[in-house]
């Protein structure tokens, strides 16, 4: 602060953002147009997936997300979808044993344990007794603002064999595409 305003008491008060009456801004309704648009063209463009998609889509997701050293299954994400997906993926492509299926909670302190473990047992319909003791982070408002309300799902199975199969299932993927011809077109959009 300057020197010559430091004795003048200055109170913030939050920006005018218009009343909530007013005409929402052209380029706010040209963006949620465009995004309605590709929503429609991705509709359009998926369309019915079969369970090779849910497969191929899995395998994806757990080569991005999944724990990759030999030993348990475990996926972690905060989207519940997500979760849901691949449990009901894992469920359906593998003889699992329900009673080896885990799920750990990572949530902030500050954070309601009961509501997010109920949240989460209903979104991958696994009992809550299933669930492990969570981890509780401290908030460091230096580090993060947002924070997930259910905190992050680690969906745990504990299977080396089954694991090998997804492991072998993604590296088949992977060096088939890595062999193919890869030139796509380019973006002309963007």
């Amino acid at each position: 602060m300057s020197a010559w305003v430091r004795d003048v008491e200055f109170v913030a008060k939050p920006r005018n953002r218009g009343h909530p009456s007013q005409h929402p801004h052209p380029l706010h309704l040209r963006k949620l147009a465009e995004i309605e648009r590709c929503r429609l063209e991705a509709d359009e463009f998926i369309g019915e997936l079969s369970y090779r998609d849910l497969e191929m889509f899995c395998l994806a997701l757990y080569a991005g997300e999944g724990a990759k050293t030999d030993g348990p299954i475990k996926f972690a994400n905060t989207d519940s979808a997500l979760v849901r997906i691949f449990a009901t993926w894992l469920r359906r492509a593998f003889d699992i044993d329900e009673n080896r299926l885990r799920m750990v909670l990572y949530l902030h302190a500050d954070l309601d344990i009961r509501s997010a473990t109920e949240f989460w047992s209903r979104a991958i319909d696994l009992p809550t007794a299933q669930f492990t003791k969570p981890y509780r982070a401290r908030a460091d408002p230096t580090r993060r603002v947002n924070r997930h309300e259910h905190g992050c799902a680690t969906l745990v199975y504990s299977c080396r064999l089954t694991h090998r199969r997804v492991m072998a299932r993604i590296a088949t993927v992977t060096s088939t595409l890595a062999f193919r011809d890869s030139s796509a077109g380019r973006a002309s959009d963007c």
